[in-house]
């Protein structure tokens, strides 16, 4: 699609500055509220893939070799600078995704925890002295970064997610391409320009706009050492067997389809509120949403008439102006989710709540979809067994806890799941022997906070590098090891062939 003259067209951001793409090649960029398109996206050429590139390699020895305490400076101020503006950076993200304003905000904030614990850094990276390991002989270890990292983040959360990695990176001294969806690429060139009002030298962080040629440019380059990403489970086997084939570390983040265990004992009230939050927020554009409740007998009937009264409450609107959801991302994305829910209705399922057709007075055009909630739905189903990524709750109605558990277990995923009840025995016994990384008890979207780790299983993370925490700085750094001796000149060792040995 070529640009037209009324429109803004979003530029990378290469050598701490805008690069105006010369490539001919956009993308349109909508506001999901009013189904207008109001930017175009300036997709990468080869030469711009090269020149993002090179600006990360160029700027790296020159950050590598700054010292902790000016790089640890520089992050504060960005945090300091983050903190103050992230209203700023909700509107911005709103105006592209269409979640609502105040979780967009809560998106900004739980990035700040990543930030936060990258303002520690110098503690994180340090390594160990281990003295006469044998007879004047110590041995020691030492944390350095691995270079240019490439980055590439979702649509659902174009800010947090790409918090997750770069601040990270940075702190441990590399330098960062960040390529972000094409849907809602904006927030990405605003943290652009902030990192440099914070005093980050030009190159240490780069914003390349693309689609799949600027993400091959990445997995293949030779200068880039690892690649962070978050999307869907097949794009992420993508990534993770191009990228280690070209050599390079990898963090591959999959997609989900998260179940929520209800037993009977579990306070229903509680339930219903956490699967409206879980389910319907962001408009359940989020891998850690609970998609599926699995009922135990004999709480189905009573459990959907709760979540039902709540959906009735829901106002769904423009996030700008913070109703209870906003709209999908954009009318592609809306157009699968209401297939999912076609096909659940064709495999015999209950629509209890139908969203289809749902649309909001004066904005006909945006691209809405209202909650949905589905009862009896068949496993055989793929309403079922993928991921929709939507506001579709379903409900299966099950016998036992361990029918739970087997069918948690049994899914292709292990991103996220969660057990609601107030029996301590059988949350610590779920906790223990369900397949999957990530488990709220009585807590329905379990995102560790930022010095623990995020990260699924099966078919939700391929490779074994998660998200942040201390596996986020051991990810972004290589180890060397130094074995020394000062010689005393009045015993020198001699030679000596034999392997050496410790004494």
């Amino acid at each position: 699609m070529t640009a037209t003259t009324d429109i803004t067209v979003i530029p990378h951001w290469i050598g701490g500055a805008e690069h105006p793409s010369t490539s001919g090649r956009t993308s349109p960029v909508f506001n999901p509220a009013t189904g207008r398109q109001t930017k175009d996206l300036s997709l990468a050429s080869d030469g711009e893939i090269r020149a993002a590139i090179q600006s990360a390699s160029d700027a790296f020895p020159a950050w590598r070799d700054l010292s902790m305490a000016k790089r640890q400076a520089i992050i504060f101020r960005f945090r300091e600078l983050l903190n103050e503006r992230k209203w700023e950076l909700a509107e911005i993200i709103t105006s592209e995704h269409g979640k609502v304003v105040s979780d967009a905000a809560g998106e900004v904030q739980r990035g700040l925890e990543v930030v936060d614990l990258a303002c520690g850094f110098p503690h994180l990276i340090k390594g160990d002295f281990s003295e006469n390991v044998s007879t004047g002989v110590d041995v020691y270890s030492i944390k350095q970064p691995l270079g240019v990292v490439g980055i590439i983040s979702p649509f659902n959360f174009p800010a947090m997610v790409p918090l997750w990695f770069f601040p990270i990176a940075i702190a441990a001294g590399n330098t960062v391409v960040l390529k972000p969806s094409e849907k809602d690429p904006s927030a990405a060139i605003w943290m652009a320009k902030l990192w440099t009002e914070a005093g980050l030298p030009d190159g240490v962080f780069n914003v390349l706009n693309g689609d799949k040629q600027a993400v091959d440019g990445l997995l293949e380059a030779p200068e880039v050492r690892s690649i962070s990403f978050v999307g869907s489970t097949p794009i992420a086997q993508y990534i993770y067997e191009t990228a280690a084939k070209h050599g390079k570390r990898v963090q591959a983040l999959g997609g989900a389809n998260n179940h929520m265990l209800v037993l009977p004992d579990a306070d229903l009230d509680l339930v219903a509120d956490q699967a409206i939050n879980s389910g319907y927020g962001s408009a359940g554009e989020r891998c850690m949403a609970q998609s599926v409740v699995l009922a135990v007998e004999p709480v189905a009937d009573e459990l959907i008439a709760k979540i039902s009264e709540r959906m009735a409450k829901l106002k769904v609107g423009d996030g700008r102006e913070n109703p209870d959801m906003g709209p999908l991302v954009t009318a592609q994305h809306r157009d699968r989710v209401r297939g999912y829910i076609d096909i659940a209705e064709e495999d015999g399922a209950d629509i209890v709540v139908d969203g289809r057709g749902f649309t909001v007075d004066g904005a006909e055009d945006g691209f809405w979809l209202g909650p949905t909630l589905i009862d009896n739905i068949p496993l055989s189903s793929k309403a079922y067994s993928e991921e929709i990524f939507g506001p579709v709750l379903s409900v299966v109605r099950i016998q036992t806890f361990q029918e739970g558990m087997d069918l948690i277990n049994s899914g292709q995923f292990g991103n996220g799941t969660a057990i609601f009840t107030n029996d301590g025995g059988a949350a610590r016994r779920f906790q223990n022997e369900v397949q999957v990384g990530m488990i709220g008890v009585n807590v329905p979207i379990p995102v560790p906070v930022a010095y623990h780790s995020f990260g699924g299983w099966k078919q939700s993370l391929f490779g074994s590098a998660k998200a942040y925490g201390v596996q986020g700085f051991d990810f972004f750094t290589q180890e060397k090891a130094i074995t020394s001796r000062w010689l005393d000149p009045a015993t020198h060792g001699g030679i000596n062939l034999g392997f050496p040995e410790n004494d």
